[in-house]
């Protein structure tokens, strides 16, 4: 087995121009079907995230005027972070999924149309 020239081909495979549009409102479709789930998946997950972190110096009295309410109102807040961040999968799942459903047909039709042009 000749390994420099499979490399050779993989290099070039790289560099070839994609001569089809298809190929690229294949790509955009795929990106547009997924670009909901992970911006809401990391903005939540960022936001829950850092609520957490605000419940947890509060709870350990390291910002707040270290009272009794103040403690309790770090360990609801720090829950409330922590039911966020376990909420946040699932749902990105879901919007995953409600958005692969709603453009599937489209990406579909156009991977059917690119794979029956090589052919």
């Amino acid at each position: 087995m000749n390994t420099d020239k499979i490399f050779a081909e993989s290099i070039a495979n790289e560099y070839a121009l994609k001569d089809t549009s298809k190929v690229v409102a294949l790509k955009k479709l795929d990106k547009k079907a997924k670009s909901k789930a992970n911006i809401f998946g990391y903005i939540f997950g960022i936001v829950m995230t850092l609520v957490l972190g605000v419940g947890m110096c509060l709870a350990m009295r390291v910002i707040g005027d270290g009272s009794p309410v103040s403690v309790a109102a770090g360990i609801i807040t720090g829950i409330g972070g922590i039911v966020g961040i376990g909420i946040n999968y699932p749902v990105y799942k879901k919007m995953l999924e409600s958005g692969k459903r709603k453009y599937a047909f489209e990406i579909m039709q156009l991977a059917k149309e690119i794979s029956e042009a090589d052919e």
